[in-house]
């Protein structure tokens, strides 16, 4: 196996930290380690006082030819689209032939000239990435409020994504990947870490106590933190547990905080001891501290603390363990795995228990006694070689999985935050995990997109752009919603094909923003009119909109023209075949509906209460969504005020969306205000991204409502439960599929003593919230995690391609190709009678292609009222098309003279060629005139057969 090294981790400015010393340490032992295994090391030109003293760090290890020096044309720490060098750099790799790339440190190049990437050239490389960790990802409004710093994150993890195996510096680190970014457990090995050999005992010629002790102020035995002062490290929770000693313990001891302090930090850390009573004497903030020093310091310290929130591995804690400290830490992330012994453990987010634990290591003597035995026994645990061999193993295992495909260019067209749409922020979270697979452009008609993850994975286009180049991607996805933001679509899924998402079965709310807010006259009418023939025309011309948009799904224009169809449950796919029982939905793929995991600890939901003034204790019951009489928010309230959660003041009801601006809402205004407890009931309005998100943190219990479901997927529901919310479920829709275990279901047309009955068991019983909080988040990582859903998108928008090759749609696209490269000049009237002869449009049934001529000829009153009755309702398994021929030898659908039979503006729709297809029907009367023999020779062609309407309008009643 060839492993070519990328060590751009021990160039860049990485290498003084860290990540650096853990780079070239791995490499060193990859080298003692690698068996028969051939390793190659390659190098960045542009970091030229770095490359000898790496050389060199080899010895005689590596031989000369191994070691492989490239250039990039960047200078600078420019950020931006690298896409240059990053492909000059994989081309350099792949031209070293490797079995797989190591990149020792991938989050490299903000402000230096590092250049790293995967799988951004043609030819993919197996590759392997060093996972430090995910920290800024994970808490990203603290670390990623940088719109720079965060576009350039999220692009890495973007291509972390693409990596074929990490190599994790802790189990902690490990399980990060899993969690947040979706690997499988074989994709994600914990390689660990160590240190360095100049981290151990001193022995007394060695170690000057007096003059170390002079140069840092410490004048008595002391408890040392050192690590960073970045706020995860708790550095100001140390401090204020500090404070909390005994005073006869504290008097004899100092704190000593040992690292880099710039001057601001110091400032508030030097406010804070003020603030908790402490002498200027007894925490000493020592500033950078050289390692010599740092070694003697860990050597002579009576107690080490390490209270981070969150760490990689935690080196310091192991570092302090080999020098023989006695060390006590945080219960969280990856130091119980460095520190190895429980009881050292305390929760770093309790004040009052670090102040315990530390209290116990400088007092108890029997509990020193066992940290100092166990120190040096731990520290043996960890070595660069085992990590090595760790890694070196896991690559074998890697390259015998097969090798990624290249990725195509995919257009992805949908609403994008800050648009309020659910779709936008559910597309946000959709595009990094898809460009694992694809090359994608985002294509937008909004101003502009606030979402750092998108911006850093993809190129956001605008629909001008996407006019003139559509035709230039290899696959192209379009998320269709029923409202304005999807308005452009229809039009540019007609001009470039490509897959339908449909997030919501009925679209009437877009086809009538289109023509009545946009203008576009006649677009709703025939929209409806191809979905669900002459049925829908009278309300139409009687305007009754709010039926029409709640009786009519009103999709078939879309579905007609998808290359294909994902949805999100079983429910679309029930409702199509309610609405369109001859369709075909066997080659639509279920996709469910995608979510981010959400991993909400203490200190989270401590703050989400505190910045939504909430109590600690409260006990928040949450509805989430826009209020409607279809989300029966009233019948939540009746339970909730009926209920003992009214009596208590620890207990409150939110609605987290927007009030219904109508009689229902003022209506239940007017009820929570006649309340006495109503005072505890609140509506938020419009909750923004961030707000949302902290209601799901701070509540106990979702309770998520709907009648009329038009088949969307509920997003509330699926991020109630994500957050590990107990939730409480109607059986409508696609909430009917949920599985028992992980939701309270009640029936879909329940009482309200059920619900009222509901609430109480969850509030009075912590076990089933905390079982149900477990079952959800379970069947969420596994049903909804983001890595599986973008692998069944793939799996999907592949099969859909494949199946469309043959298709007219590909067929058309091909000729507008031809013809934009030079092709011949084509009669475009004649083409398109071509091909709708060659390839008839789609249609929900077979025709009944009623000879209204011959029907009007006869005379037969009776005749025509059996038609008006036939197209009000037709027969199951048909669609009753007049049509008139106007001897010109082709059929043409009589739409006006229908449209005023059934007493509706004949302007409603336009009389176009009739669009047959085998298996219609033509259906004359006897004795009728004969018309245009060639019109009906031609439908004989296509294979539509003739009939008595006589003979079958009575059948079809009858039926």
């Amino acid at each position: 196996m060839r492993i070519v090294i990328d060590l751009q981790g021990a160039q860049s400015g990485s290498r003084f930290r860290g990540i650096g010393r853990y780079s070239l340490s791995l490499a060193l032992a990859m080298v003692r380690n690698a068996g028969s295994h051939e390793i190659h090391v390659v190098l960045n030109g542009r970091f030229e006082d770095s490359i000898e003293p790496i050389i060199k760090a080899f010895g005689d290890t590596l031989p000369a030819d191994r070691f492989h020096i490239w250039l990039p044309v960047r200078t600078a720490g420019l950020v931006g689209d690298d896409g240059v060098d990053d492909r000059l750099r994989e081309a350099f790799l792949q031209a070293l032939k490797p079995d797989i790339v190591h990149v020792s440190s991938l989050f490299e190049g903000l402000g230096e000239p590092a250049i790293t990437s995967i799988g951004v050239g043609s030819t993919p490389m197996r590759t392997a990435v060093t996972l430090f960790d995910l920290i800024p990802l994970i808490y990203r409004k603290r670390y990623l409020d940088n719109p720079v710093m965060a576009r350039w994150y999220h692009g890495k993890i973007a291509q972390m994504r693409r990596a074929d195996l990490l190599l994790g510096i802790s189990a902690s680190a490990a399980q990060e990947a899993v969690d947040h970014l979706g690997f499988d457990a074989d994709g994600v090995v914990n390689i660990s870490s160590a240190i360095d050999e100049g981290f151990q005992r001193l022995g007394a010629d060695a170690l000057d106590e007096a003059a170390v002790r002079g140069r840092y102020a410490l004048t008595r035995p002391f408890v040392m933190y050192t690590g960073g002062i970045d706020h995860r490290k708790n550095i100001e929770g140390l401090i204020r547990a500090y404070a909390k000693l005994p005073k006869n313990v504290r008097s004899a001891h100092q704190l000593a905080i040992v690292c880099s302090v710039h001057e601001e930090p110091r400032r508030l850390l030097t406010a804070l001891m003020r603030d908790c009573g402490l002498r200027e004497d007894e925490v000493v903030l020592t500033g950078f501290v050289p390692e010599e020093d740092l070694v003697a310091l860990y050597n002579i310290a009576r107690l080490f603390v390490f209270p981070s929130w969150h760490e990689g591995f935690g080196l310091p804690a192991l570092e302090a363990m080999q020098c023989g400290a006695p060390v006590i830490g945080a219960a969280t992330s990856s130091l119980p795995e460095v520190i190895g012994l429980e009881e050292a453990l305390f929760d770093p987010y309790d004040d009052l228990a670090i102040m315990q634990k530390m209290a116990q290591g400088l007092t108890d003597e029997a509990f020193r006694a066992r940290l100092l035995a166990h120190a040096p026994v731990q520290a043996l645990k960890f070595s660069w070689d085992a990590s090595a061999i760790k890694a070196i193993a896991a690559m074998e295992a890697c390259c015998e999985r097969p090798l990624a495909a290249p990725r195509p260019r995919l257009a992805y067209v949908s609403p994008m935050p800050p648009e309020r749409s659910g779709i936008a922020d559910y597309s946000a979270e959709l595009v990094p995990e898809l460009a694992r697979f694809y090359e994608i452009d985002v294509i937008l008609t909004q101003p502009g997109i606030d979402d750092h993850a998108v911006e850093g994975t993809a190129r956001v286009r605008d629909l001008a752009w996407f006019q003139a180049h559509g035709a230039g991607y290899d696959r192209v996805i379009y998320h269709f919603g029923n409202s304005m933001y999807h308005a452009h679509m229809v039009e540019m899924l007609e001009r470039v094909p490509g897959v339908v998402v449909l997030h919501d079965f009925f679209l009437s709310g877009l086809f009538a923003y289109r023509e009545l807010a946009m203008g576009m006259r006649g677009t709703w009418n025939e929209a409806l009119y191809r979905s669900h023939g002459y049925v829908p025309m009278p309300a139409k011309a009687d305007r009754q909109h709010e039926q029409l948009m709640q009786d009519y799904p009103c999709n078939f224009t879309v579905l007609s023209a998808a290359q294909g169809v994902v949805v999100h449950s079983a429910v679309s796919r029930r409702m199509a075949q309610q609405y369109y029982p001859c369709g075909d939905t066997a080659s639509w793929r279920e996709v469910p509906l995608m979510r981010a995991p959400a991993f909400p600890g203490t200190a989270e939901r401590r703050a989400a209460r505190a910045a939504l003034g909430l109590p600690e204790n409260a006990f928040v019951v949450c509805s989430f969504g826009f209020m409607a009489p279809s989300k029966q928010n009233a019948r939540l309230v009746d339970a909730w005020l009926a209920s003992p959660l009214a009596k208590d003041e620890r207990c409150h009801l939110v609605f987290v969306g927007q009030a219904d601006p109508n009689d229902y809402g003022h209506a239940l205004e007017r009820s929570i205000q006649s309340s006495p407890a109503g005072k505890r009931i609140h509506i938020t309005g419009f909750a923004e991204r961030d707000d949302f998100r902290r209601y799901l943190m701070a509540g106990d219990v979702a309770v998520q409502l709907r009648t009329f479901s038009r088949g969307e997927t509920s997003a509330a529901v699926l991020d109630a439960m994500n957050h590990g919310l107990a939730t409480v479920v109607n059986a409508n829709g696609a909430m009917a599929d949920l599985p028992d275990h992980v939701v309270i279901k009640l029936p879909d047309a329940f009482d309200d003593a059920s619900l009222q009955d509901a609430l109480v068991t969850l509030y009075r019983d912590d076990a089933l919230r905390a079982r149900l909080s477990a079952d959800a988040r379970a069947f969420m990582l596994d049903v909804h995690g983001p890595r599986r859903c973008a692998e069944a998108y793939h799996q999907a928008i592949e099969a859909f391609h494949v199946a469309a090759e043959g298709s007219p749609q590909a067929l058309v696209t091909s000729l507008g190709r031809y013809l934009a490269h030079g092709g011949g000049m084509v009669d475009e009237a004649a083409l398109g009678q071509a091909m709708a002869w060659s390839f008839p449009a789609a249609s929900t049934c077979p025709q009944a292609l009623v000879d209204i001529d011959a029907l009007s000829a006869a005379g037969n009153e009776n005749a025509l009222e059996r038609l008006r009755v036939l197209l009000l309702a037709p027969p199951p398994g048909w669609r009753i098309e007049p049509v008139t021929c106007r001897g010109d030898g082709v059929y043409h659908y009589a739409r006006k003279a229908t449209l005023a039979l059934l007493g509706c503006p004949d302007d409603m729709l336009a009389d176009d060629p009739v669009d047959a297809a085998p298996g219609d029907l033509l259906l004359g009367m006897p004795g009728a005139q004969a018309v245009d023999s060639v019109a009906r020779q031609h439908l004989r062609w296509i294979g539509v057969q003739e009939a008595n309407w006589d003979d079958w309008a009575p059948r079809m009643h009858a039926g």
